[in-house]
């Protein structure tokens, strides 16, 4: 693997409970920088010489966005790496209205 971006500065992307998208997302960022991307594990390394961790951040934002995933997961730069986190889910009760009592309207022409 050290071969493969030799010279290129090597980022990394860490989509941790995210294993359905790992094919989608390599050719989304494939096409989107048009760098060669490896998968090792649950990582997919880019060599880029130009693509800063921000910018990498950015483009995995947008892949989420576009997939609609954006509300159960967010992203993060933790060094040299992109990592993705899935919302922590918190139990929500719905709000429940007060039940409203019968309308007791008269009538003023009978």
């Amino acid at each position: 693997m050290s071969g493969l971006f030799s010279g290129r500065n090597k980022l990394k992307v860490d989509w941790g409970e995210l294993e359905d998208e790992k094919e989608p997302l390599s050719v989304f960022l494939r096409k989107s920088l048009n760098e060669e991307v490896a998968s090792h594990g649950h990582n997919l390394l880019l060599g880029s010489e130009k693509l800063s961790v921000q910018e990498l951040k950015g483009l995995v934002n947008k892949f989420l966005y576009h997939r609609h995933l954006n509300n159960e997961y967010w992203v993060a730069v933790e060094g040299d790496a992109v990592k993705i986190h899935k919302f922590k889910e918190k139990k929500s009760e719905k709000r429940k209205r007060p039940a409203t009592t019968p309308s007791t309207i008269k009538h003023g022409w009978l």
